[in-house]
């Protein structure tokens, strides 16, 4: 595979691929296109969105379903999808990210119900449910449950896989280890923690440039095409040796210089692990559970996806938790990192990895293929003021992951949107134009 193929370099393509530049009318024809795209922006997507009070849950599917196997999940039949998704643990080896003591509160708000347009179409919760196959709906709005719904076999106590949702809990990891004073310094080379990569062609990288996967080095991230860099890790996965995932991430050439552009890489979250795993000298479920799922107070314990037996965790996808959960991460990102009345994270983190200043690198709109969004340390953002989508100003943010798995935070407006789905694809233009209607509907009806 020459450095060309490695790459996303179809500029139309890309354009075409990107699912939010369909949020204006005259691009939704593009939408059949979408459908079928495979790129980079594939692997960011997943969703977030809200849950109702009294939720109106369905029992858990039974143990003894069919789900099914691990090679296949970029391609599985809908039936499925819920039952793999919420059974990843029989698929690989994983972590167990504990659980402490008590459980924050999610008391319960006053309740709403919306409806949004698309087109001369209006919808409401149960149509997005049932047009975007999604499994679980959660809103928390001050902190307060106002929408809570469940689907396709799921309630409020499934563990379901997060994609690279998990990529933002990765990042912020690194946040709490530059607190703690494992990592010096973002300016830090990558060698320094990973010195099995020294030679290759991260050895001038830093840690900010892989958060903000700017390290210039080739990577194609499309999860269809069994060629891509992406299906040939998920091959080094399925080998379950030690090691052979990084060996992989080490004979990747480079393309460009480090810190001048963006491409979007599971593979450099990857690496956002094995910097961790460098620093601070223990498993990185055990370093999450100690500095945020125990004391913040999730109620369940989650897990985390391995890369072989008792091996480092897969910190750019595989984390199984509870949509409340998810949604209490948001909670602890939108309070400013704080859990068990201490600061996990720099006072300046969440502002620094969610920043959308127009004048900075990688701001929203910046990232051609990828407009409107922007993108910080492994977390999504979203233009302010002007270009802001409609009602969504005031610094929405996200955790984006595949097949519709998405935490969406919107500081301004103290508001935090978990979304659990099985879209048809990995990218589904339609279900992203839906779910920006949404949020902006929710948004709406909540300032009043």
């Amino acid at each position: 595979m020459t450095d060309r193929d490695r790459t996303p370099n179809n500029d139309t393509a890309r354009t075409d691929m990107n699912p939010r530049s369909t949020s204006h009318p005259s691009s939704r024809p593009k939408l059949a296109q979408l459908a079928r795209a495979t790129t980079a922006l594939v692997a960011t997507l997943g969703m977030a969105a809200g849950l109702q009070a009294q939720a109106q849950a369905q029992p858990a599917a039974p143990q003894d379903e069919v789900f099914g196997r691990y090679e296949d999940l970029m391609t599985l039949p809908p039936e499925l999808q819920a039952p793999t998704y919420r059974h990843m643990d029989r698929l690989y080896p994983t972590r167990t990210i504990q659980r402490g003591t008590h459980v924050h509160p999610l008391p319960e708000g006053k309740k709403i119900d919306v409806s949004y347009q698309v087109g001369d179409q209006r919808y409401g919760i149960d149509e997005f449910m049932a047009r975007n196959r999604t499994a679980g709906l959660l809103v928390l709005k001050d902190g307060k449950v106002v929408l809570e719904r469940y689907a396709m076999g799921n309630d409020a106590k499934t563990k379901w896989l997060s994609f690279s949702v998990a990529k933002s809990l990765s990042s912020t990891l690194v946040g709490a280890a530059v607190k703690d004073g494992f990592i010096a310094s973002l300016d830090d080379s990558v060698v320094k923690y990973v010195p099995a990569l020294r030679g290759s062609a991260y050895d001038e990288v830093t840690v900010k440039q892989v958060l903000q996967m700017s390290s210039g080095v080739a990577w194609n991230e499309d999860y269809l095409d069994p060629a891509s860099d992406r299906r040939q890790m998920l091959r080094a996965q399925l080998a379950q040796e030690k090691g052979a995932v990084l060996k992989f991430m080490a004979q990747l050439p480079r393309v460009a210089p480090a810190g001048t552009r963006f491409n979007y890489s599971t593979g450099e979250t990857y690496l956002v692990g094995e910097i961790l795993a460098g620093a601070i000298k223990q498993p990185i479920s055990a370093y999450l559970s100690k500095k945020i799922w125990a004391p913040f107070g999730m109620e369940a314990d989650a897990y985390w996806q391995l890369d072989s037996p008792n091996g480092q965790e897969f910190t750019g996808s595989g984390v199984n938790a509870t949509l409340r959960d998810f949604g209490r991460f948001g909670l602890f990102v939108l309070e400013g990192g704080v859990a068990g009345g201490k600061q996990v994270l720099p006072a300046n983190w969440i502002a620094d990895a969610t920043r959308a200043d127009p004048a900075q690198r990688l701001a929203p709109g910046t990232l051609k293929g990828f407009e409107p969004m922007g993108y910080g340390y492994q977390w999504w953002t979203f233009p302010v003021g002007e270009k802001a989508l409609p009602n969504l100003d005031g610094g929405l943010f996200a955790a984006l992951g595949i097949f519709g798995q998405q935490i969406y935070i919107n500081p301004k407006e103290k508001l935090v949107v978990a979304i659990h789905s099985t879209w048809p694809k990995p990218i589904h233009g339609p279900s992203l134009v839906e779910t920006d209607a949404l949020l902006g509907a929710l948004t709406a009806a909540l300032r009043k």
